[in-house]
C-alpha cells in the first residue's frame, strides 16, 4: 500500500532501494579507519611540501620548472587515493580470487626489468620506461603480491576450518611462491626491495601460525644467504661500498660515505624546530643527493626540525598500530596475514628509510612510505591502505 506522497508504506519498492544504498554508504564511510587514512594523507601532504623544497632549485633534475616534482607528487598521491578507492571498493576477498593473475603479472613485470626495456637508476637496474618521462619500478608491486599470494595459500585450509594452522606442505609451497619474484629481483640488483620482501615474508609467516621450525629455519638460510652472497661477489661494487661506509663512516666521507655524511649534517643542522621550510642551507645548497626520493627525511630534520622530523614518524607510528589493530580485530587468518603482511612491510622500510639518513642503517635505496616522490612506490602503498581498510569495512560487525 502506497501513501499520497508517493513513498512506499510497506518500505518496499524502489524508494527502499535507495534508503538502503544510502545506509549502505554511510555505513561504510563510518566502519572506516579514519585514523590511518588521515595519518597517511597527513603524510603525503608532508612529503609534498619536502618533495618541492628538495627540487625547487635543482634545475638539472626539474628541467628547468621548479614545480616539474611539485605536479608530479601531487599527480601520483592522486593516483594513489583512486587506487585505495579501488582497492576498498573491490574489497580484499575479490582480489583473493584474482591472485594467480596478480602474480603472474607482477613476475612477468619484473622479468621485463631484465629486457632492453629496463632501465638502470642509481645502480638498481629495476625500471621499466614507459616514455614520457614516465617510469615503473615492479619490484614495488610485488610486495603487494607476495603478501597476498602467502596469504591466500596460508589461510586457505584455516578459514575454511579444516586446519587450525598452515601444514609443512602449505609453508613449503608459500615460501616457493615468494622465492620466484625475490630471486628475479635479486639480480636486478635490488638488495633494498630484497631485504623489504624477506621481512614481509617472516612476519606473514609469524602472522599465519606456521610451525616455528619454518621460522627459525628461514632465519637460518637469510643468514646463510647473505654470507654467499658476500663470498660469491653477486654484490655490484657500490652495494658492497655502502656496506662498507656503513661499517665505517670515516672510511670515504667524499665518496662512499659521502650522502650518509651530509644527510646527518642536514639532520643535525635543524635543532629542535628547523630553519624554516624552504631555508635549509644543505637543502638549498643541494649538498644531500637524491633528496626527494631515498634522503627526503632529511628535509624534515633541517627545515622542520626534531619537531617536524618526529611528527612523521609519530604519523608513521599511527598507521602501524591502526594497522595492527584491523590485524587483530579481523576474524579471518587470510585477513589477519594480509595486515601482518602490510606492517612488516612499512616498519621495516620506514626504520630502514631514516636509520640511513641517521647513520645506523646501511644505504639500501628505499623510499619513506607516503613521503618520498616516486609513483610506484606511492600507488603501492594506498593499495596497501585500501587493502586494510577493506579488511576492517568487511570484518563482522561484532568485531
Amino acid at each position: 500500500m502506497s501513501g499520497t506522497n508517493g513513498f512506499s508504506v510497506s518500505g518496499y519498492g524502489p524508494e527502499r532501494s535507495a534508503w538502503a544504498r544510502l545506509t549502505a554508504r554511510d555505513s561504510l564511510v563510518r566502519r572506516l579507519d579514519w585514523p590511518i587514512l588521515l595519518s597517511a594523507l597527513a603524510l603525503s601532504l608532508i612529503g609534498t611540501a619536502l618533495v618541492y623544497s628538495a627540487t625547487r632549485n635543482r634545475t638539472e633534475l626539474n628541467q628547468g620548472d621548479p614545480y616539474y616534482f611539485l605536479f608530479r607528487h601531487v599527480l601520483n598521491t592522486g593516483i594513489g587515493l583512486a587506487l585505495m578507492v579501488g582497492t576498498i571498493w573491490l574489497g580484499h576477498r575479490t582480489l583473493r580470487t584474482a591472485v594467480p593473475i596478480l602474480y603472474g603479472l607482477s613476475v612477468f613485470l619484473v622479468l621485463l626489468v631484465l629486457t632492453p626495456l629496463g632501465k638502470t637508476i642509481n645502480g638498481a637496474h629495476a625500471w621499466i620506461v614507459l616514455g614520457g618521462g614516465f617510469s615503473l619500478q615492479p619490484s614495488e608491486f610485488v610486495k603487494i603480491t607476495i603478501i597476498l599470494g602467502m596469504a591466500m595459500l596460508l589461510a586457505a585450509r584455516v578459514d575454511a576450518g579444516d586446519k587450525e594452522h598452515p601444514d609443512h606442505r602449505t609453508v613449503f609451497q608459500a615460501l616457493c611462491l615468494a622465492a620466484v619474484p625475490i630471486m628475479v629481483v635479486m639480480l636486478m640488483p635490488d638488495l633494498g626491495s630484497v631485504m623489504v620482501m624477506a621481512v614481509i615474508v617472516l612476519g606473514v609467516l609469524l602472522a599465519s601460525g606456521a610451525p616455528n621450525r619454518w621460522v627459525f629455519g628461514l632465519l637460518g638460510a637469510g643468514a646463510a644467504g647473505a654470507i654467499a652472497i658476500w663470498q660469491l661477489g653477486i654484490l655490484d661494487e657500490y652495494q658492497i661500498n655502502r656496506f662498507a661506509a656503513f661499517a665505517n663512516p670515516d672510511l670515504d666521507p667524499a665518496g662512499v660515505g659521502y650522502n650518509t655524511n651530509q644527510a646527518r649534517i642536514a639532520i643535525g643542522s635543524g635543532g629542535l624546530t628547523g630553519t624554516g621550510l624552504f631555508h635549509g642551507s644543505q637543502t638549498t645548497g643541494q649538498f644531500v643527493p637524491e633528496q626527494q626520493t631515498d634522503f627526503v627525511f632529511t628535509v624534515a630534520g633541517e627545515e622542520l626540525g626534531f619537531v617536524g622530523a618526529g611528527l612523521i614518524i609519530v604519523l608513521l607510528g599511527v598507521v602501524l598500530w591502526r594497522a595492527c589493530r584491523i590485524a587483530r580485530e579481523t576474524t579471518e587468518l587470510y585477513g589477519t596475514i594480509v595486515a601482518a603482511g602490510i606492517i612488516a612491510w612499512f616498519a621495516f622500510q620506514s626504520f630502514e628509510n631514516i636509520g640511513m639518513t641517521l647513520g645506523i642503517m646501511p644505504v639500501a635505496g628505499l623510499p619513506l612510505p607516503f613521503v618520498s616522490y616516486g609513483g610506484s612506490s606511492m600507488f603501492a602503498v594506498w593499495v596497501a591502505i585500501g587493502l586494510l581498510q577493506s579488511i576492517r569495512v568487511q570484518r563482522p560487525m561484532s568485531a
